[in-house]
């Protein structure tokens, strides 16, 4: 993405990197879906406004340039009512539901697991975020050990005594054909 910049009186074309100071990779430059890959169903996903959108029939869109181990992985995303979407990591990649670690998103869908929820693993009940609205969630892996953030408040805290996943793809899921999820800001970190 280029901007332009205004340095003293000095105006110069940039390209921002891929990568920031600290180690975030951009996953998305908010007009293509280069380096992503459905495994289903891949007019599922569009780019709208800046956002990754997942609407129609089920399918899982696969971020293909880097695989997590320990790592971290954040977006911004927002949920129809009834809708039900989910972020992936350490997930493998191939057809029908991803064998890897989910984080739900899901304000009102009748699964009545929430967004934040580790999926099958930790379960939230109640409603973090109402649908429609913005939020951010963060899910930080790192061995065995596993925090998702809502809004950066720590929903989950889990360690995983089987180690169940340990390396794979981070995705993003489209449920149904009644969900609309949007997805914008995405960014991962590997951790050493």
């Amino acid at each position: 993405m280029k901007r332009w910049l205004l340095i003293g009186t000095v105006v110069a074309l940039c390209a921002w990197p891929a990568f920031s100071q600290d180690g975030w990779i951009v996953m998305f430059d908010g007009k293509t879906l280069d380096g992503w890959k459905a495994n289903e169903n891949p007019e599922s996903w569009t780019v709208e406004d800046g956002c990754i959108v997942g609407r129609g029939q089920r399918s899982h869109l696969f971020y293909m340039k880097e695989i997590c181990e320990d790592c971290e992985f954040v977006a911004e995303v927002m949920i129809n009512d009834g809708g039900n979407s989910g972020m992936y990591f350490r997930a493998e990649f191939g057809p029908g539901w991803p064998k890897g670690y989910e984080a739900q998103v899901n304000s009102t869908h009748k699964d009545w697991r929430r967004t934040g929820s580790l999926y099958g693993f930790v379960d939230i009940k109640e409603q973090l975020v109402p649908p429609n609205t913005w939020f951010t969630q963060h899910i930080i892996a790192k061995g065995n050990h596993i925090v998702i953030k809502v809004n950066d408040k720590v929903v989950v805290d889990y360690v995983d005594e089987k180690n169940t996943y340990r390396k794979g793809y981070l995705a993003l899921q489209q449920h149904d054909p009644g969900s609309v999820v949007r997805y914008r800001n995405l960014r991962m970190r590997h951790l050493r």
